[in-house]
């Protein structure tokens, strides 16, 4: 073999290892991209202070364009109206046409719904189903609202990558980095998330202040917390009034406590210490407040939108007397006729 040939197959095995090494190189440099922590955002410690409370809606645009607003809402109350099951294909239709415009008009609500039903899908029947689920899409959604630092979308971006779906990697790390920059902006989802990791990590404290900052902003899942640790710590007062907060906030759970705690008469034990603590505070078997909490909290396992801003007008904590009503519509908040925002 003569020298030329033999320099000839040594340039094109070098040329070959440095394009392969250009590759894995190329690849690597894809993958630690993938898994960076965008600008700005640091990973979550326990070690390090807890974030100051903020409200979501500060980090929201200040207004909606009342149109598409509406045209939004209207679809929602629709699709909240009934059990998915039960919708019919041409209810379900109309809702996915109109949220998507209202989506595609720049109402952030109607892109956040839109996410959702492309998470989930719409429809769960062959009879009524118009939209299969597509993470890659809800994670698309999400990302823009992440890009605009709006809370959710940060929040639903961690879950995407705590379970690494839609495209996005599967990283626990980035997942929490998320979650602690979501609750920074004031995400309740985000907050009580920490909330649990301060749990598991033995800092009460802690959990008890990411649990309020959720439960200032009227997050439902937070009262409901909030109201077990205080009954635990036997501050009844304290636990039925949260409970109570807790329905106003459209929380399922804390109508469905209630109720059973009108229905027995006591709070979780039948013990003659606990009805000497209960009796006082106007805790005894009350058949038409029991009555009146399950019906609140069978609308509410269908319609988890609703609000009972009202409630103390038709339902009051005991010992105030109970005023008439006609149904959950007496204890609904009403619409506001004002601009709306977010």
């Amino acid at each position: 073999m003569s020298n030329s040939l033999r320099r000839l197959i040594f340039v094109s095995g070098l040329l070959a290892m440095l394009m392969a090494g250009a590759v894995f190189l190329n690849q690597y440099l894809q993958e630690r991209a993938l898994h960076a922590l965008p600008y700005g955002f640091k990973k979550f410690s326990l070690d390090d202070p807890l974030p100051d409370c903020a409200r979501w809606k500060d980090h929201m645009p200040a207004t909606r364009d009342p149109a598409t607003y509406r045209l939004y809402i209207e679809a929602r109350k629709v699709w909240r109206s009934k059990i998915e099951w039960q919708l019919t294909r041409e209810e379900a239709t109309r809702i996915l046409n109109d949220v998507s415009k209202a989506a595609e008009l720049g109402d952030w609500g109607a892109r956040a719904l839109l996410a959702h039903f492309h998470l989930e899908g719409l429809g769960p029947l062959e009879t009524n189903e118009v939209l299969k689920p597509d993470a890659d899409k809800a994670v698309e959604i999400a990302r823009m609202a992440a890009k605009a630092m709006q809370p959710w979308g940060l929040y639903d971006l961690g879950v995407a990558h705590e379970h690494g779906y839609g495209g996005a990697v599967y990283d626990i790390e980035l997942a929490w980095a998320y979650y602690l920059r979501a609750a920074q902006l004031g995400s309740p989802e985000a907050q009580m998330a920490l909330a649990q990791a301060y749990a598991e990590a033995g800092r009460r404290e802690d959990e008890t202040a990411m649990q309020q900052c959720a439960y200032q902003q009227g997050h439902g899942p937070a009262a409901y917390e909030l109201a077990l640790y205080a009954g635990v710590r036997m501050q009844f007062q304290e636990a039925i009034n949260i409970y109570q907060n807790g329905v106003k906030f459209g929380s399922a759970e804390c109508a469905r406590d209630l109720r059973i705690m009108f229905d027995q008469g006591y709070w979780s034990r039948d013990s003659d210490q606990e009805r000497e603590v209960l009796s006082p505070l106007g805790i005894t078997i009350d058949r038409e407040r029991e009555k009146r909490y399950e019906a609140i909290y069978d609308a509410l396992r269908i319609n988890p939108d609703l609000k009972f801003g009202r409630l103390e007008l038709v339902l009051p904590l005991p010992p105030a007397k109970l005023p008439p009503w006609s149904g959950i519509e007496d204890a609904v908040t009403p619409e506001s006729n004002e601009l709306p925002t977010y």
